[in-house]
């Protein structure tokens, strides 16, 4: 269902029932107020009989139209005074409502008159005949005034409802349009399209969104560009292998096998020194052996295979240290390290290895300390990778971003990990990695 039609069906659960429960209220307030004015209605007649008659008791037959027309007045009542025969006068009131075309419906005067009862007055005229004033509630003009009071009420509150449906569309269509535009925005990041930013919106939640997004866009184009970049860099890196190998593989097995194959056929002449020859093919066989032991190091180090990642690395540290003896450089590593997953171990010491080599072609550093620990102390295992130098350090904030910052940090990336850098001029550099361990 819309956001529409349940803010829709909201309000109008919500309006029947404050129409249900107002039209309950007003039913008991008009029950309760027609009773108090036939009440005081009658009560005001019977001070008026006290005041007027009662105070002379004895009266002519026929003067009693005199002294009752101070009752004609009093609403909501119907006065008749019945003489000792039976006779039947009235004096107030009438059976019939003034206007008949606004008289209220039958349920309405049922749900909100009451059991009235008629009351009786003796009086005795000087004659001692005894006449009795019966009066008794006509609240039929009460019922139609509360009727269309009510009528007003509930045609106000109507009348409320439906501008207050008419206001809530308006502003919904104000938002749902905003909220189309939004919705058309993520369609376009769906598809890639990260060079057309929302607008701002006037309402604040909104535009809040909207800066969200488009520094989401920033974020995801930024990170398009740079996986880009690093592909099409490790595309290049891949071709520079393959041709690195191809010429180590025509420069010297290339010649080293011709040189060989030329030894091998000069060896069945007589004159031919054989002992000269076998020595010439082993000093090359051994060469040989060596680029390929050297080409293989390089594609993938072996050692990490068979005796696990504590022993690459302590090679790893021999190596760089006969190749650079001008910086020093020491590791810590934790004796359960070689317990990690082959592809875990692969990952990291690529970003060792890619390290390294960024300290020796920019650091100009002296020493070096890797750092390479386990932590259990929460449910999930984490391997903690420390690199730190003591070289001339550089500022982050407008150091272009190499490949090789970004290739560490698609490694830990894909490791569902997190890299820190960090650096300041002068003061060397601290890498430090996160590696959860499943």
């Amino acid at each position: 269902m819309s956001l529409r039609k349940q803010i829709i069906y909201r309000i109008l659960i919500s309006s029947l029932c404050m129409l249900i429960f107002g039209g309950a209220l007003a039913l008991w307030q008009a029950r309760i107020s027609i009773d108090k004015e036939v009440d005081a209605s009658i009560h005001l007649a019977l001070q008026l009989i006290t005041l007027g008659i009662d105070n002379t008791p004895i009266f002519q037959q026929g003067d009693e139209l005199s002294h009752f027309s101070a009752l004609q007045q009093t609403r909501h009542l119907s006065i008749q005074l019945q003489k000792p025969d039976g006779q039947l006068i009235h004096f107030a009131g009438d059976d019939q409502p003034s206007h008949p075309e606004k008289s209220p419906p039958a349920w309405f005067i049922k749900l909100v008159q009451g059991d009235y009862p008629t009351v009786e007055h003796q009086l005795k005229t000087k004659e001692g005949k005894v006449l009795t004033l019966l009066i008794h509630a006509q609240p039929l003009d009460e019922i139609t005034e509360v009727w269309q009071e009510t009528v007003t009420f509930f045609g106000s509150i109507l009348l409320l409802t439906l501008l207050t449906f008419i206001a809530v569309n308006l502003a919904f269509n104000k938002s749902l349009k905003s909220i189309a535009v939004i919705v058309n925005a993520l369609r376009g990041i769906e598809n890639g399209h990260y060079h057309q930013p929302l607008p701002p919106f006037a309402i604040k939640e909104f535009d809040s969104i909207a800066k969200a997004i488009n520094h989401l866009m920033i974020e995801l184009d930024k990170t398009r560009q740079e996986n880009r970049a690093l592909t099409q860099h490790s595309l290049a890196i891949q071709e520079e292998e393959r041709q690195h190998l191809a010429q180590e593989l025509h420069d010297e097995l290339g010649q080293s096998l011709t040189a060989i194959k030329v030894m091998a056929v000069t060896a069945p002449h007589e004159k031919a020194d054989i002992t000269k020859i076998s020595s010439a093919i082993v000093e090359t066989c051994n060469h040989l052996m060596g680029v390929v032991r050297s080409m293989m190091q390089e594609l993938h180090p072996l050692v990490l295979t068979d005796l696990g990642l504590k022993a690459t690395l302590d090679d790893l540290v021999q190596h760089w240290s006969e190749r650079h003896p001008a910086f020093q450089l020491t590791i810590t590593c934790d004796a359960k390290i070689d317990l990690i997953d082959k592809p875990i171990a692969i990952q990291v010491f690529r970003v060792i290895q890619e390290c390294l080599t960024n300290v020796v072609r920019h650091a100009n550093a002296r020493h070096v300390n890797i750092s390479l620990n386990l932590s259990n102390h929460t449910a999930t295992n984490l391997l903690l990778l420390t690199v730190q130098d003591d070289g001339q350090g550089c500022d982050l904030t407008t150091l272009p971003r190499g490949f090789g910052l970004l290739g560490m940090k698609e490694r830990v990336k894909s490791l569902n990990g997190e890299i820190v850098f960090s650096s300041h001029l002068g003061q060397g550099m601290t890498i430090s990695a996160i590696i959860p361990l499943s």
